[in-house]
């Protein structure tokens, strides 16, 4: 399967390249399930529920989180340390409580924000930092794709291993911030820095 940089660039994946990831999971499931879960197109919906207002079912959603599941499982089986392991598991688990108790809605970011997240130059990756979820090292792939998520500049990814989680739960997977609510701009009262000495007032 094509990686997302080879997508975006138009490679075509050789032998050598593809065999690199071993640990990076297919997603095309979790990916085809989540669209039609999400299709803003009203034909389609239209055509797929026969109803333009029909929403997802709970058993719809809890498919799409176990869909997740199933991957987070399949690496921590393979996981090269305990705190990869430790980390695939507390996912595994926040996926199990919404696979018990799903949301109404998909309450992950948007495919416009996956597309918007920081990529972190392949200069400013050092040679032994690798991917929190897969584990791999990111320059032992030709093209990799490593974002930074905007909650902390060290909570790095490979684009294909974070983007699943991001539009299933709308976290970070290492600290938990909510990333589907906006900053909060902080604005400052100009009238004090005018008059700092209170002369006019």
């Amino acid at each position: 399967m094509a990686s997302q940089y080879e997508v975006e660039h138009g490679i075509k994946p050789t032998a050598e390249s593809t065999s690199r990831r071993r640990r990076q999971v297919d997603m095309s499931s979790f990916t085809s399930h989540l669209h039609q879960l999400t299709s803003t197109d009203e034909s389609q919906d239209a055509h797929r529920h026969h109803n333009p207002h029909a929403v997802p079912t709970p058993v719809d959603i809890a498919a799409l989180f176990r869909l997740l599941q199933d991957q987070m499982d399949t690496l921590a089986r393979s996981a090269p340390s305990e705190e990869n392991r430790n980390l695939l598991w507390d996912l595994f688990q926040s996926l199990e409580s919404d696979i018990q108790n799903p949301p109404t809605t998909v309450q992950g970011v948007s495919q416009e924000y996956i597309d918007s997240l920081e990529r972190v130059p392949r200069r400013r990756i050092k040679p032994d930092e690798s991917c929190p979820i897969c584990a791999e090292k990111y320059l032992d792939d030709q093209y990799c794709l490593v974002v930074e998520l905007p909650c902390h500049q060290s909570h790095r990814f490979d684009l294909e291993c974070v983007a699943p989680w991001l539009l299933a739960k709308g976290t970070c997977p290492l600290c938990r911030k909510d990333l589907t609510k906006k900053k909060e701009v902080v604005v400052e009262d100009d009238e004090e820095d005018e008059d700092p000495n209170g002369m006019y007032g």
